[in-house]
Parts: C-alpha cells; sequence; structure tokens
C-alpha cells in the first residue's frame, strides 16, 4: 500500500505509539508489517504514583511533617536572604508561653487539660526559637538538624495521638 492509498485519518488509542516498517524491496504485493507498542510506564514512575497516591491520601496524618519541611524551606530562604530575620523572629519564641500563662490565669486548668496545654506552648516554643535559629545560622547549622528532627517527631506523634482520641 502506497503512501498515497494510506488512510490518514486512522486513531489510535491514547498512549499507544505505531511503528510502521516500511515493504521490503522484492515483496511487491505484500502489505506493510505495522507494530504496535503500548506505551509502558518506567519503574521509577510507578514508584512516584504508588509514593504519591499514600501521601495523598494520608495528607491529614501528615499535617505537622508538611509544617516542618516547609519550616526547614523558609529557615533556608530566610538564612540566604536575610540572616539578620532571626533576630526578628526570636522574641516570637516566647508568644507561646505567654499564651499558658494567660490561659492558666483565665481558666485553670489542672490534670490532662493541663498537660496537653503546656506540652503545647513547649513544642511551639521550641519550634519557633528553632526557626529563629535556622533564620539567623542556617538550617542544618550545628545541632539544628537534630533539634529539627526532633520537634518534628514530637509533633507528629502528638498529632497522632490527638487525632486518635478525638
Amino acid at each position: 500500500m502506497s503512501s498515497r492509498t494510506r488512510a490518514r485519518g486512522v486513531k489510535t488509542a491514547a498512549g499507544v505509539h505505531t511503528v510502521r516498517i516500511p515493504r521490503q524491496r522484492g515483496r511487491r504485493g505484500a502489505d506493510p508489517f505495522v507494530v504496535v507498542v503500548p506505551e509502558r510506564p518506567s519503574l521509577a514512575r510507578e514508584a512516584l504514583a504508588v509514593v504519591g497516591g499514600w501521601l495523598w491520601r494520608s495528607r491529614r496524618a501528615l499535617a505537622p511533617t508538611a509544617l516542618a519541611v516547609l519550616a526547614l524551606v523558609v529557615a533556608g530562604l530566610l538564612h540566604v536572604i536575610a540572616w539578620w530575620s532571626g533576630l526578628l523572629l526570636a522574641p516570637a519564641a516566647a508568644g507561646p508561653l505567654v499564651w499558658l500563662l494567660v490561659m492558666q490565669r483565665r481558666r485553670p486548668a489542672t490534670g490532662s487539660v493541663l498537660f496537653w496545654r503546656a506540652g503545647l506552648a513547649a513544642l511551639t516554643s521550641s519550634a519557633l526559637a528553632w526557626l529563629a535559629t535556622a533564620a539567623g545560622f542556617g538550617p542544618l547549622a550545628g545541632a539544628l538538624e537534630l533539634w529539627w528532627l526532633l520537634t518534628l517527631i514530637t509533633a507528629q506523634s502528638a498529632w497522632l495521638i490527638v487525632r486518635r482520641t478525638h
């Protein structure tokens, strides 16, 4: 079949490649070979799709991890752009402790409520102190990466406990 008589409007399914092998010499009456090869995704693409699907399905459970990674990136950018921003962020680390004192004065709590309030204030204060220090010295300087990791593990664990009990 010559190129003049071949059907040009033939549609194939999405993701399918058609390879046409031209007619060989000496076989004038034979039709050309048509090989249809489906597009197969690579193993890396398959693995990324599985991991991406799992992350999307568990996005609420991994909220503290996302915030910690965002804080790491923001601290790195702040360090590169304006290292002195750590000096401006440092007083914010006392904010959660002030909140704890105000809450205890307005609505006194005992037992587990006081425990969770104090834990939340300590964790938030630690995270803000890390952000201020990381913005000043860089997020991977010295023991800041270990501090970040321990804060992440603590926040993620507390988040999973709170989500299961309420």
